[in-house]
């Protein structure tokens, strides 16, 4: 059964995708237990003070999907789940996953706008959310989403079982962990679940997009496409049941879900959960737990290989880690070489699917300069013109792809799947690529991450690679900002690495330097303490567009 909104596969295609085993029509459930069977002594979890076999985590998730059900959530519900890197998170995913329902990932920096939306857009029958999460508080929010009228039955209270003086509950809501030690085990025949098992070609969540502007989009996968996703990607990754992976970006983001959990869990391994994002407490987890591998951000790598103390710590049990989300400089790479002393994988996604990643063994100069090839070979990627027709190896144009493992639409979102897909199926990725001659992806820019200054196209990307070579920053992001002459002019916004230590003579002679044409130099830097980010930790280029814009008025320049 399709929800409505979501795109089914075409079943020509779905066809092909069994006939070829490319799906293997595993729900995510199922494969978290045949995984438990396997190894069930096996420690499978480590959070904080809780620490997990395989099938200590079969019984909890067993218990999480039991404790669903019997508070009335029902086979497609969708239920949001906004909690952070906790234990809890895990139970509620695969217990969604064994009883039917669907998870709404949210990361705990969505507001209260964000959270009314996908009610809205959802009918989402539950909200799993803590009470307090960092600096967050989430008491006025619970209360404010309580007075509105919507399909919401149940607010389901994350307090952490490590939190031995929790807080009185909000009227009107549930505690999770209440509801997991009710649940009598005993009371259900073995196989009772399997009466739930999902269709494989049923949602097994909807993953907001990070778009820069307006509210999120919501991505549908189903079991099968995204099993095929993360299945292909723990083959590149080379996981191993030896694997101990770490996770520290957040747990409701593709990032942490495609190319680290559900990957650790369907190979065996450990997993690792940590709520910051910080270097310190990263690098105290590698050290503590021996942690194998890990993808992160791009901006976090650049502060663990910067980190004052780094060499304090013993990090010689990793073997390879990754980045995605956003351009990894090179130089950024040579450091985690000489650093680190690990392999790296440049990888490239979404959670649309389109996903490629460098290999173990490849040269320096492939891991520097490529984003690899697809993990999943029988995904078909294309670089295309602007009339839609596709261009050989080495010139550059949109990423398009389809396949097993990419996405048929946006939920409930016709009129922006009409532009988000050729007439052909192909999924407009709207980056900008080429395909060097070994049939690796390199990607150059954004295809509206373009600044046109009288008439020259110039890559905002290419210039941020160009100015982030100096020795002096840390961080550079490069828009567009008005001219009245020529359309747009460049403007870098630099973050230093010290406070204020850098000069526009100093960015403009390094530049020179390199050899560097004009067109590639900016017309004016603005030096600042931090980036701006999106909700899911990406630069926001909309919010310094803004900026750049509104100093451009008071100056009197437009």
């Amino acid at each position: 059964m399709v929800i409505q909104g979501a795109n089914p596969f075409p079943k020509e295609s779905a066809d092909l995708y069994r006939r070829k085993r490319w799906w293997l029509d595993i729900p995510l459930g199922e494969m978290l237990d045949r995984t438990c069977d396997l190894y069930p002594y096996k420690e499978a979890l480590v959070s904080g003070e809780v620490r997990l076999t395989f099938q200590q985590l079969q019984e909890r998730t067993d218990r999480a999907a039991l404790a669903f059900l019997e508070i009335g959530i029902q086979k497609l519900d969708r239920v949001l789940l906004q909690i952070p890197n906790w234990v809890e998170f895990v139970y509620a995913y695969y217990g969604l996953h064994k009883m039917g329902a669907i998870p709404v990932m949210c990361i705990p920096r969505f507001s209260q706008r964000e959270i009314e939306h996908f009610c809205e857009i959802t009918e989402a029958k539950a909200w799993m959310v803590p009470l307090q999460f960092e600096k967050i508080d989430y008491h006025s929010m619970i209360e404010s989403i309580q007075s509105k009228e919507s399909l919401l039955k149940h607010i389901i209270i994350i307090d952490p079982a490590s939190d031995r003086d929790r807080k009185p509950l909000p009227k009107g809501t549930l505690s999770f962990h209440d509801l997991l030690g009710k649940v009598d085990l005993k009371r259900y025949p073995k196989d009772y679940l399997q009466t739930h098992r999902p269709n494989p070609d049923e949602i097994c969540h909807l993953m907001p997009t990070g778009g820069t502007t307006g509210l999120p989009k919501l991505v549908p996968r189903a079991h099968n496409d995204f099993f095929c996703n993360f299945d292909y990607r723990g083959k590149v990754w080379e996981r191993s049941p030896r694997d101990i992976t770490l996770i520290a970006t957040p747990v409701t983001h593709n990032m942490a879900i495609e190319v680290s959990l559900n990957p650790a869990f369907l190979t065996g391994g450990k997993v690792v959960l940590i709520s910051s994002t910080r270097p310190k407490e990263i690098l105290e987890a590698i050290e503590k737990e021996k942690v194998t591998t890990m993808i992160l951000a791009v901006a976090q790598v650049q502060q663990i290989v910067e980190f004052p103390g780094l060499d304090q710590y013993d990090i010689s049990s990793l073997d390879v880690i990754g980045t995605g989300g956003s351009h990894m400089p090179s130089e950024v790479i040579r450091k985690v070489y000489d650093k680190l002393k690990c392999k790296f994988y440049n990888v490239y996604g979404s959670s649309e699917g389109p996903c490629t990643q460098t290999r173990y063994d490849d040269p320096e100069e492939i891991v520097f300069h490529t984003v690899g090839q697809p993990i999943c070979p029988y995904d078909e990627y294309r670089v295309i013109d602007a009339n839609g027709n596709e261009l050989p190896r080495g010139e550059e144009g949109e990423l398009v792809v389809r396949g097993p493992t990419i996405f048929r639409g946006y939920y409930k979102s016709e009129a922006e799947n009409k532009k988000a897909f050729t007439p052909d199926g192909f999924y407009r990725t709207g980056d900008l690529a080429k395909f060097d001659p070994e049939g690796r992806l390199m990607l150059t820019g954004r295809k509206k991450d373009i600044i046109i200054r009288g008439g020259e196209n110039i890559s905002a990307k290419e210039v941020e690679d160009l100015i982030v070579g100096h020795p002096k920053v840390e961080q550079v992001a490069v828009v567009g900002m008005p001219d009245p002459i020529l359309g747009e002019r460049v403007c870098a916004f630099i973050k230093p690495k010290q406070a204020g230590a850098i000069s526009f003579e100093e960015i403009i002679a390094h530049l020179k330097e390199s050899k560097t044409s004009v067109l590639y130099f900016p017309e004016r830097i603005e030096v600042i303490q931090e980036m701006p980010l999106t909700n899911v930790g990406k630069v926001d280029k909309k919010r310094l567009r803004e900026d750049i814009k509104e100093k451009l008025k008071k100056e009197g320049k437009v």
